[in-house]
Parts: C-alpha cells; sequence; structure tokens
C-alpha cells in the first residue's frame, strides 16, 4: 500500500469516528436557509451529504484526468511507434539507396579499372609489335658482319706476319762451335737484327 492510499484511509476513518461520536448532534433538526426558502433539516446529514457528493465529483474527476491522461499517452504511443516505423522504414530505404549507389559505383570503377587495363595491354602488345617490326635484325646482322670481317682480317695479318717470319728464319744456318765465343769472359751480345715480312713490317728477333 502507497503512502497516500494510507493517508486516505486514515482521514477517512477520523471522518468516521468524528461522525459517530457526533451522530445526535448530527440528526438534530435545524432551520436551513436556501436563499429561495426555508426548510426544517438536520445540519450534520445535509453537510456530511455535501461533503459525499464532493467526494464523489473528486472523485470522479480524478478517473477522468487519469483516463485521459492514460488515452493521450496511448495516443502518443501509437504515434511514437508509427513514427518509429517510418523512421525504420526510411532508414532502412536510405541503407537501400545507399547500397545500390556503392553498386554502381564499384560497378562503374571495375568498368574502369578494365579499360584501362584493356588500354595498358593494348599499348603494351602495339609496342611489341614495333619492335618486332623495327629492322634491329638488320643492324645486329650488320654488326655481326662487319665484327666476322675485322677478324678476318687480323686473322690474314697474323697469317702473313707468321709466313714472313718463317721465310726469314728459313735461311738462317747457325754458326760452328769453334766461331762461338768463349763462355768464361763476358758474354759478347750478338746486334740485333730485324727481318721484314712480306708486309714490310720489321719484326724483332
Amino acid at each position: 500500500m502507497s503512502l497516500r492510499a494510507l493517508l486516505l484511509l486514515i482521514i477517512g476513518a477520523a471522518i468516521v469516528a468524528f461522525i459517530g461520536v457526533n451522530w445526535t448532534a448530527m440528526t438534530m433538526p435545524t432551520d436551513l436557509n436556501l436563499i429561495f426558502t426555508e426548510i426544517r433539516a438536520p445540519l450534520g446529514l445535509v453537510l456530511l451529504g455535501l461533503m459525499a457528493l464532493l467526494s464523489v465529483v473528486f472523485v470522479g474527476l480524478i478517473a477522468y484526468t487519469q483516463g485521459t491522461v492514460l488515452m493521450e499517452t496511448r495516443r502518443h504511443a501509437k504515434e511514437l511507434t508509427a513514427q518509429r516505423e517510418l523512421a525504420d522504414k526510411a532508414e532502412a530505404s536510405r541503407f537501400t539507396d545507399l547500397r545500390a549507389h556503392l553498386d554502381k559505383e564499384v560497378a562503374r570503377l571495375s568498368e574502369v579499372i578494365d579499360n584501362h587495363t584493356r588500354e595498358t595491354l593494348a599499348r603494351v602488345d602495339r609496342a611489341e609489335m614495333g619492335l618486332r617490326d623495327r629492322p634491329v635484325d638488320l643492324e645486329v646482322g650488320r654488326l655481326v658482319q662487319a665484327v666476322e670481317s675485322h677478324n678476318r682480317d687480323l686473322h690474314a695479318r697474323v697469317d702473313r706476319l707468321e709466313m714472313g717470319l718463317r721465310e726469314g728464319l728459313a735461311g738462317y744456318v747457325p754458326a760452328p762451335a769453334s766461331v762461338r765465343p768463349a763462355i768464361t769472359g763476358t758474354p759478347v751480345q750478338p746486334p740485333e737484327s730485324t727481318d721484314e715480312d712480306p708486309i714490310g713490317t720489321a719484326v724483332p728477333r
């Protein structure tokens, strides 16, 4: 039991006790002036009836106020529920729109990336075709032929030099042992002589 209900119960019990104690005085008839007329009735009972009537009216007003508040609360609750449902639907719609927009953007970016990839591959293919079409093999073949020709020229010169040396040494006769200088003294250095190859190049010996 709440404190308010307990307080009302105590007040009601005190009023009932007061009426019981003063019942004889309350039921005593008295001349009452009703402004328009006069009547003879017990004043206590009249006042008790008025108090009961006021209590009933007060209780009715309280019940009406509580009922009105309850109805307003229910109406507000229904409106809040409807607004919440509308907000949820709008949020879901926004999420759906956002997802659709993101899907479109992802598809567009994927298409752009695919286009760039195809363009890059096409450029690479064109570059490879251009490199294949250039006369690189002819240039390399010319360089190889030039190197081979130079090598053949060098080999021919070396061969002519060897042939000249062999022909120059073909008529050489070593001196006899009696003519050679003694080994005990200071060795005599033979003078340097040069032979010429058929080309005319002096070769030291």
